[in-house]
């Protein structure tokens, strides 16, 4: 068996306008989202974290790109 990977990866619960509410992952190193922030979602799932198939856009609505990139 592997050793799992340890880094804290960053991740949001998202409700979608659906309804369904998904967890998605926030890619870049850091980000300005709170709770009530609003995000573009894109599919894509991440290998790291089980259940985790969604990523937020950066740079669309209210998550900011990243900054000094």
């Amino acid at each position: 068996p592997q050793k799992t990977n340890s880094a804290l990866r960053k991740v949001a619960r998202v409700r979608l306008t659906s309804g369904f509410e998904i967890t998605a992952y926030i890619p870049g190193i850091g980000h300005n989202l709170q709770e009530h922030s609003v995000v573009l979602v894109r599919g894509g799932r991440v290998k790291d974290l089980p259940g985790v198939r969604y990523h937020i856009v950066r740079g669309t609505l209210d998550a900011v790109g990243v900054k000094d990139r």
